[in-house]
């Protein structure tokens, strides 16, 4: 008898040794979470990708963040920056394992319930005890099991997606803000050129050797400098605050960030379409996030096919009876099973609520598949356009205006034109010059667009028209 009481025991305890196993089989790490992030996305995070959980690793970020801010913030430093500095991006990290967390958790079984009751009748006293789980959670585990890891690889690319998007916008941020601080050297210029033209013209009409008309043309440049001085210095401002924000600067922080004077150089070469292609073959994150989202949904609908109908419960009973009377104890053992009856609800909604679910996923991954194509075209044509638009300022606009002037001046010399032309030229020059500043923004916006296409973010491009209109504007007004 008491072998079979041992044997009896060793069964229940292996078998609640195998439950425990199974229920800790769906777990998350959020550093490895991190670390295939910062593998997937290096040309974005560095492989600097992490979460600031303790003082000390705040401390570090702080330390950081105050290199970064001693000298002029290229992008580079500003993608770093944003790392090590931004509250949002730290909390959309600390937001991810707490999803991971919850995905997993589905796919853990319940914990059993350990009910107990007494009940007395006359002399005699009933201790009853039960310990019951659900048999269908057990029977199901590995269903949920699988789907709990689907969730949670889901959760990781959407992470890596959401970084990639965050970091694109610091670097575009970055752009805008090192453009609109060198426009605003431009306006300033030529807000002073019409300065001292409509000085000069008040002086000269003041002794007579200039019209009324004359005089009223060099206010209107003045007064339409001074409007895109005011203008410009707006949308510096504008600039530096969203970098700002994107950033996730202190006020402290904000008055040590410095900016360079310009944008970088234009790239000897564009980067070439076999280059494009061969980057973007690598594992696009749209079409991953896609496939693994139809993943979880068909493994979800196959889980709803049975939990929908039904449910089990199983409970192992103990109850002792004890007759005060006599002194006679009696042990009674066995089991319950609760069973959903499916009476009212046969589950069909819920299992066509799952089809429904895994349909719409399989077309939003056709979706996605058929628009990667069309977008990393989109995205290059944007990038090579103004990789063009932005070279033939440089080279070809930008030098011919220097010659005019260059030219302007020499007849200047020869008396040949009056100094008004001259200022006139020259405030042309300056609106060239500004415009070649917006095609190489326009250039350093797509290239941040393409990176992230290639990555299988892809980012709206457009390209602003930057020619020299107000080079003309100004021959037609004087």
């Amino acid at each position: 008898m008491s072998a079979a009481l041992a044997v009896s025991r060793s069964r229940c305890a292996l078998t609640a040794l195998a439950l425990l196993a199974l229920s800790g089989c769906a777990g998350v790490s959020l550093e490895q979470s991190l670390s295939r992030t910062n593998e997937e996305a290096a040309s974005f995070t560095g492989g600097r990708l992490a979460l600031a959980a303790t003082s000390e690793e705040r401390a570090a970020y702080r330390k950081t963040a105050a290199e970064l801010l001693s000298r002029p913030l290229e992008q580079k430093d500003a993608v770093q920056l944003a790392l090590a500095n931004s509250p949002s991006l730290q909390a959309l990290l600390a937001q991810h394992g707490a999803d991971s967390a919850r995905a997993a958790q589905a796919g853990r079984l319940p914990n059993p319930v350990f009910s107990f009751e007494r009940l007395r009748t006359g002399d005699e006293l009933e201790l009853g005890r039960m310990l019951s789980f659900g048999l269908l959670d057990l029977l199901t585990l590995p269903l949920r099991q699988g789907l709990a890891e689907h969730q949670v690889e889901q959760a990781r690319l959407r992470l890596s997606a959401d970084v990639v998007d965050q970091l694109t916008q610091v670097r575009q941020a970055w752009v805008r803000a090192v453009a609109a601080r060198q426009s605003l050297q431009y306006a300033q210029q030529v807000y002073e050129s019409a300065e001292a033209g409509a000085e000069l013209a008040r002086r000269m009409q003041a002794v007579g050797n200039f019209t009324k008309l004359e005089r009223a043309r060099q206010q209107a440049f003045y007064a339409d400098a001074a409007t895109q001085l005011a203008a410009a210095r707006h949308a510096a401002t504008a600039g530096r605050e969203e970098l700002v924000r994107q950033l996730g600067l202190s006020e402290a922080q904000a008055q040590d960030l410095k900016l360079p004077e310009r944008l970088p150089e234009l790239p000897r070469q564009p980067v070439q379409p076999a280059e494009v292609g061969k980057a973007a073959s690598r594992g696009r994150l749209d079409l991953r996030l896609a496939q693994a989202e139809l993943d979880a949904a068909a493994r979800a609908r196959g889980l709803g096919r049975v939990t929908s109908v039904t449910d089990i419960e199983l409970g192992v009973i103990r109850n002792t009876t004890f007759d005060n009377a006599d002194g006679h104890k009696a042990t009674g053992r066995g089991y319950e099973i609760a069973l959903r009856l499916p009476l009212f609800d046969w589950g069909e909604l819920q299992r066509d609520a799952a089809g429904g679910q895994t349909l719409a996923a399989a077309h939003r991954l056709e979706a996605t598949l058929r628009a990667a194509g069309s977008h990393l075209r989109e995205s290059y044509s944007a990038y090579r356009t103004a990789y063009d638009i932005a070279r033939h300022q440089r080279d070809e606009v930008v030098p011919l205006r220097k010659t005019i002037s260059e030219e302007n001046l020499l007849r200047y010399n020869g008396m040949l034109i009056g100094v008004f032309e001259l200022l006139a030229d020259a405030r042309d020059q300056v609106g060239t010059v500004t415009a070649a500043i917006a095609a190489e923004q326009q250039f350093w916006l797509a290239d941040a667009a393409l990176q992230a296409a290639l990555i299988g973010r892809p980012t709206a491009s457009a390209i602003a028209a930057t020619g020299s209109a107000r080079a003309g504007g100004g021959d037609a007004a004087h």
